[in-house]
């Protein structure tokens, strides 16, 4: 590359309107899933309640986005189109924002990269037309339209032909459109969505999903299980709770319902679907206790505040937020979701049986003998009664019924106990009880894993953590910023063991450590806890450090596996599983227990 000469002066120069609008639709349009998102918020905002969007070669070479909203009036036709334009702010208050769009920057900067055809009718109103090539209008025309809007965009990119060398395949892109709908419908349940697939002249319905009925969460359940599949909503928890002037409520699923990747994580602030890095940080840090680094949690969450208490004009995208107190809504999800998933006790996801049984079943056959008839169920009964040296008597032969059963009870375990009674304990590892509807296996040791972990917290939480004073203080250079911080934290951070006070200028001294993390190095856990502060204004690194401690101390004073158990020591274990939080996994989130009834058992056996 030319080095620039330094001896001209460049000429500041208007841009024309034409290279405005390029540039700033660089900013919102980055793929044709970008477009469809644009189109489908503002069908949203003009009331729609049913949203038809359709494309072709994975939005490159069409999308059209229909929807039945207010519409607009012809005169308003030209000005939707000029840069700025907008319906939904006065400008006055920027954080006063209660629609999803604001700018007024999606139809101008389409229309500035691609051919755009705007068709709309308004109440009691003329239908007409318009259409924009590369940043140039054409008058508005008549049109016969039903009330609505539809808006086709063609040809996506065809004034800057160099953005399409980044384009990915047709199916990729087609794939994030379809992302971008989900997510817009898990925001709007009460509102109808089509997609459609016309690449070559023919027609694929990707999606449909009807209107929501009901309160919001019966609709909202609705919607998440037409999307996500009711095996999540049957494994996931409601949300709903407040803290202060923010409210988060939605599905979240149980620690062992979990992902490889974090494909399934919903997030909204106000409805609208949102990737904030803060919110993600708070959802892993919810699911730290539960779940293994490698795994992710299912959610669809959404936090609810006034909107002036959040602020949406941080990234043309809309995507990223910033909260007036972060800390707060940081808060509010981690507490909100622990909370909820230590009321569920012993609770595992039922994916985990259905995995067993899968692995296990047969191709299923039923068989005639399901149904015997009356001279079959007499003559099994004659084979199954005990033989005595005369042979069958001629009551035995003819006696209908089936054998007298057991006097001693078979469950001896409280009536309502979810966990059962131990009836075994197989290979000196898993513990076989009986419930009132099928049966339990329990992983022995990963079940008391958890329950010495919680024990060992609730030490912690009750007596704090025990610091150990270095024999030579570690000394720590900070910057200036990084020293005050810390310094600022200094009462929390002693409350968990570790000790530091100021050494002069921006250093400090580390004098004490917690105990229970034996040897460590202070200047490293310092400087992590700087680098949480810094990403999320708050810090739980050392909170973290020694929840690992604990974790580890948990596996090596649970019960081994290979170790025999008494029958009295199995109910024990059982009953307090029961009455502990989390015990359904593990400190790894594995599961600790499998749950299977009855009729699942006989279906292995081809009785059902």
């Amino acid at each position: 590359m030319n080095a620039p000469d330094r001896n001209i002066r460049p000429e500041i120069r208007q841009l024309d309107e034409a290279a405005i609008n390029r540039i700033a639709a660089g900013e919102v349009v980055e793929r044709p899933a970008s477009a469809v998102k644009e189109l489908v918020e503002n069908a949203l905002d003009a009331g729609a309640r049913a949203i038809e969007i359709f494309y072709a070669d994975g939005g490159k070479t069409l999308i059209r986005v229909r929807d039945d909203g207010h519409g607009m009036a012809p005169g308003d036709l030209p000005l939707a189109l000029a840069r700025h334009a907008t319906s939904k702010i006065d400008g006055s208050d920027l954080l006063d924002i209660r629609s999803f769009g604001f700018r007024g920057e999606a139809l101008p900067s389409l229309g500035a990269v691609g051919r755009l055809t705007l068709t709309s009718r308004a109440a009691g109103e003329e239908g007409a037309r318009i259409s924009v090539t590369g940043g140039r209008a054409a008058p508005a025309r008549p049109e016969a339209a039903p009330q609505g809007t539809t808006v086709e965009l063609r040809d996506l990119f065809h004034a800057t032909p160099a953005r399409l060398k980044f384009m990915r395949s047709d199916r990729a892109e087609a794939q994030a459109i379809a992302d971008v709908v989900r997510r817009l419908a898990l925001a709007e349940p009460y509102v109808g969505f089509t997609l459609s697939d016309v690449s070559q002249g023919g027609m694929r319905q990707i999606l449909r999903l009807d209107a929501a009925q009901g309160a919001l969460f019966d609709a909202l359940e609705e919607r998440v299980a037409a999307l996500m599949g009711r095996e999540f909503t049957e494994n996931a928890l409601r949300i709903d709770t407040e803290r202060d002037s923010l409210r988060l409520t939605g599905f979240a699923g149980l620690p062992t319902y979990s992902r490889g990747a974090a494909v399934a994580q919903y997030l909204f602030v106000n409805g609208r679907p949102v990737r904030d890095r803060l919110l993600l940080g708070a959802l892993r840090a919810a699911y730290s206790d539960v779940m293994a680094r490698d795994r992710h949690p299912v959610v669809v969450l959404n936090i609810d505040c006034a909107p002036e208490l959040v602020d949406v004009n941080v990234h043309p995208a809309k995507t990223e937020v910033r909260f007036r107190d972060p800390g707060l809504a940081r808060g509010l999800v981690v507490s909100g979701l622990r909370h909820a998933l230590a009321e569920q006790g012993h609770r595992s996801a039922t994916t985990v049986s259905a995995g067993m049984l899968g692995a296990m079943a047969q191709p299923s056959r039923r068989y005639q003998m399901d149904r015997p008839s009356t001279g079959a169920m007499q003559a099994a009964y004659q084979l199954q009664a005990p033989v005595s040296a005369g042979g069958l008597s001629d009551a035995q032969a003819q006696w209908p019924g089936p054998p007298a059963a057991r006097a001693d009870p078979v469950f001896e375990a409280p009536a309502q106990a979810p966990l059962g009674a131990a009836r075994a304990q197989i290979h000196d590892t898993y513990i076989l009880a009986q419930t009132a509807r099928g049966m339990v296996i329990v992983d022995q040791h990963a079940a008391h894993e958890r329950l010495v972990y919680e024990r060992l917290k609730r030490q912690r939480a009750e007596g704090g953590i025990a610091a150990q004073a270095l024999l030579i203080p570690e000394i720590v250079e900070l910057g200036a910023h990084e020293a005050a911080q810390i310094r600022d934290l200094a009462p929390d951070l002693a409350r968990l063991g570790l000790g530091i006070e100021p050494f002069g200028g921006s250093a400090i001294a580390v004098r004490e450590t917690p105990a229970i993390l034996g040897e460590i190095d202070a200047r490293a856990l310092i400087r992590d806890i700087l680098d949480e502060l810094q990403d999320l204004g708050t810090s739980a690194q050392l909170g973290a450090r020694i929840d690992a401690v604990l974790s580890r101390m948990s596996c090596h004073g649970s019960v081994r596996a290979g170790r025999k158990l008494r029958v009295e020591e199995m109910n024990a274990l059982l009953r307090e599983m029961e009455a502990t939080p989390l015990s359904g996994q593990c400190n790894h989130g594995r599961p600790t227990h499998v749950e299977m009834s009855l009729e699942q058992i006989e279906k292995l056996f081809g009785r059902r």
